[in-house]
Parts: C-alpha cells; sequence; structure tokens
C-alpha cells in the first residue's frame, strides 16, 4: 500500500456508449442493444481504477460550467475521489461518443471541451501536492502545456511520471525526456514512429519493437516503454534488461472501453508500490481484461480481490498436472 497519493492529470467526458451488432455504414441509423451514459473520460477512469487499487488519488479535472459538470461531484463521490480535483472553467465541459460492436471492439469520438483550457497556472497551484506524489499521470485529452509543467514539476522532485498519450498526437520532445513510463498501443506506436522516422506500418510488431522502436523511445528519456496489443498482450522494455512478454488474459469481451486505462492505472500504482514489473504487469492484463467483460466503464474497472482470483484461476490451469 503507498503512503503517498498518485497525482492524476485527469480528464472528464460524460459518455455515451452504444453497443450494437457492427459498426454503422456512413448515412444509416441503425438499433442499440443497448445504450450507456455515464461520467467518463481517461483521466477520470484512472483515477477510479487507482483507488479501487486502495491508493490514495489526488490531481485536476476539468469542468465546465453546462448540465454536464453536475454528473461531476456525484461521479467523485461514488468513486471515493475527493472534490477538490475539480477545476470549474467557463465552457462546455467534455463529451463522447462511442460504437462497441459484437466483438467489444470500440469506435469513439471525444470532445474535450474544458479539459483543454486546464493550464499550467492550475498546475503551479498543486506543485506541492505533485513533489508530494508517488507518482504523476497523464494521458492527451488534456493539452500539453499543463503535463510539461507537472512532469517538469515531478522530475525535479524526483517522483516518477506515466504517460499515456491517448488520443494520440505527437509527444513533444520536453515531455517525452520527462516521461518515466511511457504506454502506448499498437496504433500509438506506429504514429509515435513516424515523428521519429517517417511512417513505417510494420514498427510495431513485436520482433521490431523490441529490437527498433521500443530502444528509440528509450533513447528519448524514458525508462520504461509498454505496448499494448489487445487480446494479445503487452510486450514491456526497459534500459538494460530483457524485455517482458506479458499474454493477454482469455476472458469472454463484450466492451472493451475503459480497458487501456485499467491497464495504465493498475501498471502505474503496482510499479509506484515497488512491485518487479513483471508482477505489475500480469495485474495490469488481468484489469484490463475484467474491465472488457461488463458493459461501460465506471462500474465495469476491477477491484484488487477480481483481479487476484483471474490471476489465480490461470496459474491454477496452468499448473504443472500430477498424475
Amino acid at each position: 500500500m503507498l503512503d503517498k497519493p498518485i497525482f492524476i492529470l485527469g480528464s472528464f467526458v460524460l459518455a455515451c456508449s452504444a453497443k450494437v451488432g457492427r459498426f454503422p455504414w456512413p448515412g444509416e441509423s441503425m438499433a442499440a442493444e443497448r445504450v450507456t451514459i455515464e461520467p467518463g473520460g481517461k483521466g477520470l477512469n484512472q483515477a477510479i481504477m487507482a483507488r479501487r487499487l486502495g491508493t490514495m488519488v489526488d490531481g485536476l479535472l476539468a469542468v465546465g460550467n453546462d448540465l454536464a459538470a453536475s454528473f461531476a461531484p456525484t461521479a467523485l463521490a461514488r468513486a471515493d475521489l475527493p472534490e477538490a480535483m475539480l477545476v470549474r472553467l467557463d465552457g462546455p465541459t467534455g463529451s463522447g461518443v462511442a460504437f462497441i460492436d459484437a466483438a467489444g471492439e470500440t469506435s469513439l469520438a471525444i470532445a474535450p471541451g474544458a479539459n483543454l483550457a486546464l493550464s499550467e497556472v492550475h498546475i503551479r497551484e498543486k506543485a506541492s501536492a505533485i513533489a508530494a506524489a508517488s507518482l504523476v499521470a497523464a494521458q492527451f485529452e488534456i493539452a500539453d502545456a499543463p503535463i510539461r509543467e507537472a512532469f517538469a514539476l515531478a522530475h525535479r522532485a524526483g517522483v516518477p511520471t506515466l504517460l499515456n498519450p491517448s488520443p494520440f498526437r505527437p509527444v513533444p520532445e520536453d515531455i517525452l525526456s520527462s516521461t518515466s513510463v511511457l504506454i502506448v498501443n499498437e496504433t500509438e506506436a506506429r504514429s509515435l514512429a513516424a515523428t521519429f522516422d517517417g511512417p513505417d506500418a510494420d514498427i510495431a510488431t513485436p520482433e521490431r519493437f523490441i529490437a527498433e522502436l521500443g530502444p528509440a523511445i528509450l533513447k528519448r528519456g524514458p525508462r520504461l516503454v509498454v505496448l499494448t496489443r489487445g487480446a494479445a498482450g503487452a510486450i514491456a522494455i526497459a534500459a538494460d534488461e530483457e524485455p517482458v512478454v506479458q499474454a493477454s488474459f482469455p476472458v469472454a469481451t463484450v466492451d472493451a472501453l475503459g480497458a487501456g486505462d485499467a491497464f495504465a492505472a493498475t501498471l502505474g500504482v503496482r510499479l509506484a508500490e515497488g512491485r518487479p514489473l513483471t508482477e505489475a504487469l500480469r495485474h495490469a492484463a488481468a484489469a484490463g481484461a475484467l474491465t472488457t467483460t461488463r458493459h461501460g466503464v465506471f462500474d465495469a474497472l476491477p477491484r484488487p480481490t477480481e483481479i487476484a482470483e483471474l490471476i489465480g484461476i490461470l496459474a491454477r490451469e496452468n499448473a504443472p498436472q500430477i498424475a
């Protein structure tokens, strides 16, 4: 158990998702099996996941001055997160729309709204909390400026940082150089590689990630880079260490929304606790897998007992059989 909070540069989004048999064609109207409206956003999801792991959470979540903002205090209370994380700004609250097909794959669009108005000024007001954190985590539903300021403050205080550049945009060199842990999926890895050396469709294959892209990212500052591959698992590369390959957990997927956030938050918390990388990856993969087995995100994010149970089930299934 950590004795210092995780500090999350969050994002708050009022999320609407529709479960459909397949993604609609342009101009097509179709019936949905179910529609879910809930508080979300990658930052909020990561904060909820970290709290469910028993970790104290601090940070910032920006909301606007519209009706959607009224969902935020209740959401934080339900998740046992401090309402002091909220930053109330002029303009619309972030919102998002997603489709989930029969296989659980997702297609979504996010309007960041007030999230992009979070600034370095707000970060400086939290400088002491950042310096006292066990980890500072960020994603890309907020602007570069607050991430740059927070990571610089953390770097000076010796606090590790975690970045999940999603939705992807080019990662500024100064932000990448002050990132301790970088987590990217295969699409984000290809996009990041294109900012280094030009487009290469095969750069995110496991072999080339281990041999080329991972080391190239490590040279730019991070101490650990993780490639998430959905149902194919994850690969982690750290400087001067052998790559770690984490298999996925076989589950019945109904909705993949939030799986990446569950993975990122769990990995960050477990590493901040000082767990070995192999153990942290295993817990992160289990958390991500469990999230896909339920509709929505808020109530789908798992608890430690569920993670331990899934890991235990797989261990028992793979244990050698004694005649």
